[in-house]
């Protein structure tokens, strides 16, 4: 009988979609407007234009404008302290930069071997530290513009105008200092005990993790904002004691979240509402900046005081932390709390760390590294500009800038949202230079462009990109005068560094493509291993204990937000890097419970053998191990012993036990590296 043919199947149409990489970076960040940052900008800016139009110099107001862009783009801190640190030191490098591409400017391959010099020390200056960053990025950029655009004026003019205008963002947000010296300070803390709050208000729910993020992120916001503040402060400030009382009087409340969580998911007993709102009293008193003498914290302890009587040991953990810090807060004089239990350290001196800083940078493979990349992109871009007649020829280099920088992000996620932000504000960029005559109309449209650049900034480097993109143009024309004219080069210089970063500074570098969250996941590991010997030992130092964590948990933050980097890289470094995720949210479960396991026995909880802890940190140690000699995820392949039964140790033991076995499930086909 003949075979029954059956028609063929269509074949399925595969849905036109930008890729997952592409959304991920695209969609805009969940971030609050800074409004003040916003109208800082928009007077900054602004103001540099009218006085220039006013004297008849619009080129000087441009190149003060220019300066002032700098610092708004600085202008991220909240603390005042810092501001300075922020604005003014990058200024000073932007300065040393402009001056010394103005030196060089119209000298062929002598520019270009400057710039490149420049480039190598600004990219071994970027792994210093945020601050070092900027002012590496700013001495870089300026050096370039100086390099490539003629100066009005004498040598010296244009450096000093660009630092004005920098300086003056920094004196428009330093105006309210001695009106609100402190209060940025004791937000940032205030919001920490909110979201610890948040975090007691999750427990036993499936937002715990989420929550338990946030408050990392905001105990690192705040013991940066009051360890900045201290290595400036070498006597006893009374308020600056106050507010590193009230950062230890939380860490009880933090280390005891996770028993809660484990309680209510294991033993179904959830946490009272009145735990997290006295936590919440606590925070509108510390925000107030209340003391003992004006009576301002009372309602805090008595919202502590209402919490009902403790039934379990999570409970009672909860309630001796939270009274513990109303207590703190209530004390006049909390000297003895930082004496006896300084769980921030004393930072080393500023001449040392800048000592310490400058050897560490000079020695590292990794600075040098970097150095030479952005080098190298330099290099290339100011020789291609050299050989080929190229409009506005340092914008090439300015893009290289910008994209290059790998401790702003993913390097090819970069680029590609510079193409695109670009190509989006040139659309603004032509309508303002066609419709709006050079004058006084320039002042209110930089009015109304400069606050979009703060704004945005907040929302992903696309959209920076879009809105600093008009406000470079507007500048550039009043320095030039080409209008329209500069639309188009701008966008073939952009595209043009963007494929130089590629190339050079990202196809040509495999540690730039790859992922190290595996290795850096075993270092976690590792770590905690150490941390679990630390915190049932018999001799163990509660100050060193509580830095442990903290330092571990902080580590953590770190690994998340390179995870978050590299799932914006194309297949495969994007999926590989998604393998990993799992394992981090296991790695973060074993520290809260070996941390629920320490709070439970310090309120009355048998103590572990030694020889049950030991079992526990060489699995933990064998897990590192097994990370960091794989190639893959799936080719991990550990084992562990049966759980221990009613051990304090067992729910720590039952999360090491789920790790291992993130660590090696059954082997995948095509399964690609991650390290």
């Amino acid at each position: 009988m003949p075979r029954e043919t059956r028609p063929a199947r269509p074949a399925p149409q595969i849905p036109l979609a930008p890729p997952d990489w592409l959304v991920r970076s695209l969609k805009p960040q969940s971030a609050p407007v800074p409004w003040a940052a916003a109208a800082r900008a928009s007077l900054a800016m602004s103001l540099p234009l009218a006085v220039g139009i006013l004297a008849d110099r619009p080129a000087y107001g441009a190149l003060a404008a220019m300066g002032a862009l700098s610092g708004v783009i600085g202008d991220t801190a909240d603390a005042y302290r810092m501001r300075i640190l922020n604005i003014a030191v990058p200024q000073l490098f932007g300065a040393l930069g402009v001056t010394l591409g103005t030196l060089v400017f119209g000298h062929g391959w002598v520019a270009v071997g400057a710039v490149t010099l420049v480039a190598l020390v600004s990219g071994m200056m970027s792994t210093i530290g945020a601050v070092a960053s900027v002012s590496g990025l700013l001495l870089l950029l300026n050096c370039v513009v100086g390099a490539g655009l003629p100066m009005p004026g004498q040598w010296w003019l244009a450096p000093l105008l660009m630092t004005g205008g920098g300086l003056l963002v920094l004196a428009l947000g330093l105006l309210a200092w001695p009106l609100r010296s402190g209060v940025p300070e004791r937000a940032a803390v205030a919001a920490s005990y909110r979201s610890v709050a948040a975090l007691l208000d999750a427990a036993g729910t499936d937002g715990y993790d989420e929550a338990r993020t946030a408050v990392t992120a905001s105990l690192n916001q705040s013991y940066d904002l009051v360890l900045a503040r201290r290595t400036r402060d070498h006597g006893r400030n009374p308020e600056l004691v106050r507010l590193v009382a009230q950062l230890n009087a939380l860490t009880p409340v933090v280390e005891a979240a996770p028993a809660a969580d484990q309680a209510a998911r294991h033993a179904c007993v959830r946490l009272p509402g009145e735990v997290p709102d006295a936590v919440r009293a606590l925070a509108d008193a510390v925000e107030r900046g209340a003391t003992a003498h004006h009576g301002g914290d009372a309602p805090a302890a008595r919202a502590a005081s209402r919490i009902p009587e403790p039934q379990d040991h999570a409970a009672r953990a909860l309630d001796h932390a939270v009274l513990h810090a109303a207590e703190t807060l209530a004390d006049p004089d909390p000297l003895g709390v930082i004496d006896t239990d300084d769980r921030l350290g004393r930072p080393a001196a500023l001449r040392v760390r800048v000592r310490r800083a400058a050897r560490n940078v000079v020695l590292s493979g990794a600075s040098w590294r970097y150095g030479l990349r952005l080098a190298l992109c330099i290099g290339i871009a100011q020789a291609l500009v050299s050989l080929v007649d190229v409009p506005r020829s340092y914008w090439v280099a300015l893009t290289v800038t910008f994209v290059l920088k790998p401790d702003f992000g993913s390097v090819f996620s970069r680029a590609v949202l510079r193409a695109i932000g670009t190509a989006a504000g040139l659309v603004v960029a032509a309508a303002v230079l066609t419709e709006v005559p050079h004058g006084w109309w320039d002042v209110p449209v930089m009015m109304l462009l400069a606050p979009l650049i703060p704004a945005l900034t907040t929302r992903g480097y696309g959209y920076q990109t879009a809105a600093i993109t008009p406000v470079i143009l507007l500048l550039s024309d009043l320095l030039n005068h080409q209008g329209l004219g500069l639309v188009v080069p701008r966008l073939v210089d952009s595209l043009i560094g963007c494929g130089i970063a590629l190339v050079a500074g990202y196809l040509l570098w495999p540690e730039s493509w790859g992922t190290r969250i595996g290795d850096r996941l075993a270092d976690a590991v590792a770590d905690t291993a150490r941390y679990v010997e630390c915190a049932f030992g018999a001799d163990g130092d509660p100050a060193a204990r509580a830095r442990m964590r903290r330092g571990l948990y902080r580590d953590l933050s770190v690994i998340r937000s390179e995870f978050q980097r590299a799932l914006t890289e194309p297949p495969p470094t994007g999926t590989r890097a998604a393998a990993w995720w799992p394992l981090v949210v296991a790695v973060e479960r074993i520290l809260d419970a070996t941390t629920a396991a320490r709070v439970r026995i310090r309120h009355g909880a048998d103590a572990p053998a030694p020889a049950e802890v030991a079992e526990v940190a060489h699995e933990l140690a064998e897990l590192s191990q097994g990370l960091r000699a794989s190639d893959t995820l799936e080719e991990v392949r550990t084992t562990f012993t049966p759980p221990a039964g009613n051990s304090v140790l067992e729910p720590l033991r039952q999360e090491v036990a789920a790790a291992r076995a993130i660590a090696s499930p059954a082997p995948a086909r095509g399964a690609g590296t991650a390290r």
